[in-house]
């Protein structure tokens, strides 16, 4: 009896919501029924909490493809990698069988002030062991990051001359800098070359500074490298286009339903743009997108400079975040990206519907389009006129390159994924370069020596293809006969990263990349000039 006198009330008001008319409740009326009904009715237990995180979840996923909700440790992580630094202790890793391996300290950072070193293996830290026990990633850097200031303390196995030894290390957390300006190098003595690998808080900061350098040492002209750059903030991308155009260009604008028109208009960091006149070539692919977008869009729409390689992915949605009390966000499409001729950036797709958006680039893979220049598809309506030359252009989605570079599956055989996939060829570096540091260094001074003289033997790939047997790859000699190019380039790029710095893997990978070579030879050619020509009138 009493059980009936508490959930009558209930029931009674529920019922009576029940009742309404589709006129008379609101949506969001409805929602909270429904909430109110399962916490007070449900024969279980249930978590309110993510009970609702359900609810918002599957609202966005009505919506575009880029709505999403995240929790607040997934917000921390999200907006870590753009924010331009973290606390910790300043190494780059990476995990060579369940082990922790220190590629490089960060120069000044915590962990070069005390002495770690390259090679180096953290297997504790703070008296739990990392080493062996399967820990994941994110598990191992919750350990390794921390308020600043504070103290971790780890241990380290050290192999020198033959001896392994163990040290105990304290270090002091510090802000640790994130860079998205992976290298800038002159590839020769008037071409110079800067990959970005996001756009950041840090990064026209960064872009400044590698412009200002190569200018010293005599650049005339740039390939801006943007390929597989998912993208990030849209002022960084505003503020990088004000060091190649004139003051006061619209680099993009957004527009939405309950978002009027608003234009983002370049302005230089100094008085003048820093490299407003040079030749400059941009190297994009099909995962280049969001920033990287805007970026190559403005580029072509201004005929500031030549595009090159595929069209890009096609993320164009702005996305507002809303930050709840609790750390967790939502990231609510607000409005489209346009480039500066009014092309919408954002390619097509069908609200709701997730897994045909997931599957855009292997339907263009399957369709040929990145393979085949005459695959590409371009729309009559769609056609606009860059601003400067009236060239045409198109839209449709994603920015169409000027020129053409196909995807060459010739070299990517299904032994090399395997090898790669098993984390094989990480692994054979990582044991190459322990063994073999000191005499790389001695021999080869500078990473140019390195590039002109150190090769990858038959003996290396012998012991690369030995290990992945053992991984469980079966060998197949035709295919790692086809793949021998693509093994040596980014078995010596990747030792030259672990020797040196992570510029010398794109310039040992940039001898091989078909992008690449093409925008090298495109900003040493008179085809530069016919490709930046106004069309001719009848």
């Amino acid at each position: 009896m009493k059980k009936k006198q508490i959930y009558l009330p209930l029931l009674l008001a529920i019922a009576a919501g029940m009742a309404f008319t589709r006129a008379q409740i609101q949506p969001i009326h409805k929602l909270q029924m429904a909430e109110n009904a399962i916490s007070q009715l449900y024969v279980d237990t249930v978590n309110e909490e993510k009970l609702v995180e359900a609810a918002i979840k599957g609202m966005l996923e009505e919506l575009d493809p880029h709505s999403a909700y995240s929790n607040a440790e997934e917000t921390r992580e999200l907006n870590e990698p753009l924010a331009g630094n973290f606390s910790g202790i300043g190494i780059t890793f990476n995990m060579n069988k369940d082990t922790l391996y220190v590629i490089s300290t960060v120069a000044g950072g915590p962990s070069e002030r005390v002495g770690l070193l390259a090679g180096d293996r953290i297997i504790a830290v703070n008296d739990t062991s990392i080493a062996g026990v399967k820990m994941k990633n994110s598990a191992i850097m919750k350990r390794l990051r921390g308020p600043k200031g504070t103290n971790v303390d780890v241990k380290v196995l050290r192999r020198a001359d033959a001896v392994t030894d163990t040290i105990d290390f304290r270090i002091t957390r510090a802000d640790i800098p994130i860079y998205s300006v992976d290298a800038a190098y002159m590839v020769d003595p008037e071409t110079g070359y800067i990959r970005i690998n996001k756009f950041a808080a840090d990064t026209h900061k960064e872009l400044v500074k590698a412009l200002t350098d190569l200018k010293k040492q005599g650049m005339k002209s740039l390939i801006l490298d943007l390929v597989d750059n998912g993208g990030g903030y849209l002022n960084a991308a505003v503020d990088i286009l004000g060091e190649f155009l004139e003051a006061g260009k619209t680099a993009v604008y957004t527009e939405g339903l309950n978002s009027p028109r608003y234009d983002f208009r370049t302005e230089p960091s100094k008085s003048k743009p820093l490299f407003k006149d040079g030749r400059l070539v941009v190297m994009v692919n099909q995962y280049s997108a969001s920033a990287a977008e805007i970026t190559s869009g403005a580029v072509q729409d201004w005929d500031r400079g030549v595009i090159v390689g595929r069209r890009t992915y096609g993320k164009g949605l702005v996305q507002r975040p809303l930050p709840f009390p609790d750390g967790s966000m939502i990231r609510l499409t607000v409005a489209h990206y346009y480039t500066p001729t009014g092309r919408d950036i954002q390619k097509p797709y069908t609200k709701g519907d997730q897994k045909a958006y997931a599957m855009d680039i292997l339907d263009r893979y399957n369709h040929g389009e990145l393979m085949h220049a005459d695959s590409i598809k371009y729309i009559d309506s769609l056609k606009v006129n860059t601003l400067r030359l009236g060239r045409p252009i198109y839209g449709g989605g994603g920015i169409s390159p000027d020129k053409f570079v196909p995807l060459d599956t010739t070299e990517f055989t299904k032994y090399y994924r395997d090898v790669q996939a098993k984390g094989c060829i990480n692994q054979f570096v990582i044991k190459y370069v322990d063994a073999n540091r000191k005499e790389i260094k001695g021999k080869f001074k500078t990473d140019t020596d390195f590039l002109n003289g150190f090769d990858v033997t038959d003996a290396m790939l012998a012991d690369l293809y030995a290990m992945a047997e053992k991984e469980g790859v079966a060998p197949n000699e035709e295919e790692a006969e086809r793949s021998r190019n693509l093994f040596t380039t980014v078995i010596k790029g990747l030792i030259g990263r672990d020797v040196y710095d992570n510029a010398t893997y794109f310039k040992v990978y940039n001898q091989y990349d078909p992008i690449f070579k093409e925008a090298y030879r495109l900003i040493k050619s008179p085809d530069y000039s016919k490709l930046l020509s106004a069309p001719h009138k009848d």
